[in-house]
């Protein structure tokens, strides 16, 4: 049989599993197995993943295993860390791995014009932002007026914001930051009014993250920026010595950076071998150094570097990221859920959530193959969510009872960095408790028990009791550590990236490139000057015509 026919096999045999009448059904797989939490739980270290609370059985695991194989996934993931152009429409290789990885680990990355010692190119330009963030800590880098900085402010958009943002608030809530870290992303001129009112120019730091430097969002903002501290620092400073003393770039756009008047000594690069989305491992993470400090950026390094190894290696049926992705292929192709909730029970992982959106679906949102042709298959889901007790109060609702059936992932620390250990256990208790009440629900005659024993009319209990019924045997999984610190936090991240790579490999589509959102930033230039008063309007369908017409008038433009 060949690779083609195993392969469409290995599909057709998870159909066939899913179709039994059942196979929805979780609680009966606890009731069948007393050790089923047991063996459907994967650890690394201190990190479990329960996948017990699905509908995967031990067939289901089986053909899951077996579709792996079939797809050649042990070639994916050799070609993976060998540097291979994986990123097919654009001939590169997603290295990101040689970012957390010793000086000394040999990975490479084709480029379209050659080969790269990624892990060497890395680890100096990891050795340059160590330098700059020390010099910053110890006063030796100082403003323009001679203060020291206590502020870093990131300008960045997606991949330069989402990943910076998230990590820096992770690591410094608990105990504060070395600065503090600020991040401005939007465009829309009020985020940075907003953020002009609490920050002191004096004592503000400036990265402007774009790869290319000509980022539109990032290098409008760049410029407002720009005008904002050489009008509060000037006259006495010139707007040439405040940009040199306060800006910094993490591109690799050396002319534009120096166009901008940011020394080289200040510019952090990064190759093409590195996604924005899987760029926070890069200088695109000075912030968080800068924030939380570079032995809590080291450590995150680590833990991810720890989850590298740990996914190289690992057997498919112990390896957390494969295991991970393989349910989410369960649960998409299978099952036919089309969203996925992220719940963190952890207020430092506020913006994990929104960290993952891009993650999975800017990598993963395609519905055309890698052979060019369209899917025959659902790819990503819909992925949203909010911190943990939060969403409880929020869009639970739906995920309990509504029509659509959303698989869960629970994210929790064990042990709290603050000294209040009842909330911390009142935390947990939410945490397991919704996964228990999404698994065991709650049924008519169990409802209507209860009414009856606090004493309900029968009328009552007839027309309220139905509104009261959970159908329970709805899929979660469970993450669980020790403490959230930078090492669990890398592990964390790098679990993510590996079960997007590898569900991105099963379902035949490019995880690394996406030429999804170019068309909406093209159109756009196309229509800024027609948003200019006095300006002949393009050709646009009758919509947008109008809509850009109504918007001059409102304006009193016409």
């Amino acid at each position: 049989m060949s690779d083609d026919s195993l392969l469409a096999e290995a599909w057709r045999r998870l159909a066939t599993l899913a179709a039994r009448p059942g196979a929805a059904n979780i609680r009966p797989l606890f009731a069948a197995d007393p050790g089923r939490a047991r063996r459907f739980t994967a650890t690394l270290d201190d990190m479990a993943l329960d996948l017990s609370k699905t509908a995967i059985d031990g067939e289901a695991l089986v053909a899951l295993l077996d579709l792996a194989h079939a797809a050649g996934l042990e070639g994916f993931r050799a070609r993976l860390f060998a540097g291979a152009p994986v990123n097919v429409t654009e001939g590169r290789a997603a290295m990101h791995m040689a970012l957390r990885a010793p000086a000394d680990a040999g990975l490479r990355a084709t480029l379209p014009g050659g080969i790269d010692d990624a892990s060497a190119l890395a680890a100096a330009e990891h050795a340059r932002m160590r330098a700059f963030v020390a010099d910053v800590h110890a006063g030796r880098l100082r403003g323009a007026t001679g203060q020291t900085f206590d502020t870093v402010l990131n300008i960045g958009i997606g991949g330069s914001d989402l990943g910076p943002r998230m990590a820096s608030e992770a690591l410094t809530l608990a105990h504060g930051a070395r600065l503090r870290p600020r991040f401005l992303s939007n465009v829309d001129g009020h985020a940075f009014a907003a953020l002009a009112r609490e920050l002191d120019p004096a004592r503000t730091l400036v990265l402007v993250a774009s790869k290319t430097f000509t980022t539109q969002e990032t290098m409008t903002n760049a410029a407002a920026v720009r005008a904002w501290l050489a009008g509060a620092l000037g006259p006495k400073v010139p707007e040439t010595e405040a940009v040199a003393a306060h800006f910094a770039a993490l591109s690799t756009n050396a002319a534009a950076v120096a166009a901008f008047g940011i020394a080289p000594a200040r510019m952090f690069g990064f190759r093409d071998w590195v996604g924005g989305r899987y760029s926070l491992w890069s200088p695109v993470g000075l912030s968080i150094a800068l924030a939380a400090g570079w032995d809590a950026f080291q450590a995150m390094l680590d833990g991810a570097a720890a989850m590298d190894r740990h996914f190289r290696t690992a057997d498919f049926a112990a390896n957390l990221p494969v295991l991970m992705a393989l349910v989410g292929i369960w649960h998409v192709n299978a099952m036919g859920h089309r969203a996925q909730c992220i719940l963190a029970y952890d207020a430092r992982l506020a913006r994990f959530p929104a960290y993952l959106q891009q993650l999975e679906m800017e990598s993963n949102g395609k519905s055309v193959g890698l052979d060019g042709r369209p899917v025959p298959r659902p790819t990503c889901p819909v992925v949203f969510g909010e911190p943990g007790t939060d969403a409880q109060h929020s869009f639970m609702q739906l995920i309990h009872q509504g029509t659509a059936v959303v698989p869960v992932d629970f994210i929790l620390a064990a042990e709290p960095d603050h000294d209040r250990p009842q909330a911390h256990r009142i935390l947990a208790a939410n945490a397991f408790a919704q996964a228990e009440a999404l698994l065991a629900g709650r049924s008519l005659s169990q409802v209507e028990a209860e009414m009856r024993a606090a004493g309900a009319e029968a009328d009552t209990i007839a027309a309220i009791a139905p509104h009261r019924v959970f159908a329970g045997n709805r899929p979660s999984t469970t993450i669980l550590f020790r403490r959230l610190d930078g090492n669990s936090l890398g592990r964390l991240i790098a679990l993510y990236e590996h079960k997007v790579a590898v569900q991105g490999w099963l379902w035949g589509i490019n995880s690394f490139d996406q030429w999804g959102v170019e068309l909406g930033k093209a159109l756009a230039a196309g229509i800024l000057p027609d948003l200019t008063k006095g300006t002949a309007g393009g050709a646009h369908d009758s919509s947008t015509a109008a809509l850009i017409a109504r918007f001059h008038a409102l304006r009193g433009e016409t």
